[in-house]
């Protein structure tokens, strides 16, 4: 399952993620976190400290490799230099697989020891002075976007991304890639505008959207949230002495998290595996290709010297069942 967590900056989009790692990690699935946000504190939430936390490796300086292993023996696709943020995975490529073993995960992933299981975590790296005025930071999500694009996962397996904050995720395609999003928002008129702004956006292309209240102090807290999103407000967060201990550095035992919050993150749990049963990998193939041709159109052809549109294989549909090459 992919898994998405999106809203405002402040929101405690990352707190929230990192609450939702910490349950499925405790359930002892399979478990990847990205952290894709411009601002870099998934590592401090799972508990790294700042050493820790600022040697992860940048899935972005990993580019080439990553380019060259997901290519595979794929005939449509030239050269690595030729692929860009968007391209597809067709018959021959290389897929990943959240429980395997690949040189991706031996260069970008590190192992995240959590009270009650463990994870992967990835992280696009820090927006650096030497970006300023010259980069965007959507150059450096754009390895998160291939891999999610030549992802096979099953149920009971998560790929959950800790997204960039506000609405900046539609400027890719990769909004799309997920078979849950969670908004979290704060209830006030600014907490649920970005909710506003990623219904309207995701509309036409068949986002699976739940809301997540948080900072939420009382019933008519609820109530407001429930008034601005109706039934897209799935559960609320209030305020947690365990996520407090943890920003002073005394974590305590997860099984100590407060019984409300415990529930609450068990409903998210239910709600993204009953986004299963509506998986569309064929949807999600059309997609993946929409925004390739869109991407070929507006800049890749031109950056790369070659036709894009050539590397997107009409015969190939991504799925569980989908051949990896030797």
């Amino acid at each position: 399952m992919k898994i998405a967590f999106v809203g405002k900056g402040g929101s405690g989009k990352t707190t929230l993620s990192s609450l939702f790692l910490r349950h499925i990690a405790a359930q002892n699935l399979p478990l990847v976190a990205v952290d894709a946000d411009i601002n870099q504190h998934l590592g401090a939430a799972l508990g790294l400290d700042e050493e820790e936390a600022a040697a992860l490796p940048a899935l972005g300086g990993q580019l080439p490799l990553i380019k060259e292993y997901l290519r595979g023996e794929n005939p449509r696709i030239a050269s690595a230099d030729s692929m860009i943020k968007t391209t597809p995975p067709g018959n021959g490529s290389r897929l990943l697989r959240l429980t395997e073993e690949n040189p991706i995960y031996d260069a970008c992933a590190r192992r995240v020891e959590l009270d009650g299981g463990s994870l992967r975590l990835l992280a696009t790296g820090p927006f650096t002075e030497s970006d300023l005025g010259v980069a965007c930071y959507h150059s450096k999500t754009g390895a998160v976007e291939l891999c999610l694009n030549h992802l096979v996962d099953g149920r009971d397996e998560f790929l959950v991304v800790d997204m960039t904050a506000g609405s900046d995720s539609f400027a890719s395609g990769m909004f799309t890639r997920f078979d849950m999003t969670f908004l979290v928002a704060e209830p006030t008129r600014k907490g649920v505008s970005v909710y506003r702004q990623y219904k309207e956006y995701a509309r036409d292309f068949g986002v699976s959207l739940r809301v997540l209240g948080n900072k939420v102090q009382s019933e008519d807290d609820v109530e407001f949230l429930r008034e601005e999103v109706g039934d897209d407000l799935l559960v609320s967060f209030g305020h947690s002495a365990w996520v407090r201990a943890l920003e002073k550095g005394r974590p305590l035992p997860f099984s100590e998290l407060e019984p409300e919050n415990s529930r609450a993150l068990h409903e998210l749990h239910a709600a993204a595996d009953s986004a299963y049963d509506h998986r569309d990998w064929g949807r999600y193939t059309r997609q993946t290709i929409h925004f390739h041709l869109r991407n070929a159109q507006s800049w890749g052809n031109e950056r790369t010297g070659a036709d894009l549109a050539a590397q997107v294989d009409p015969d190939f549909v991504l799925g569980e069942q989908a051949p990896q090459p030797a």
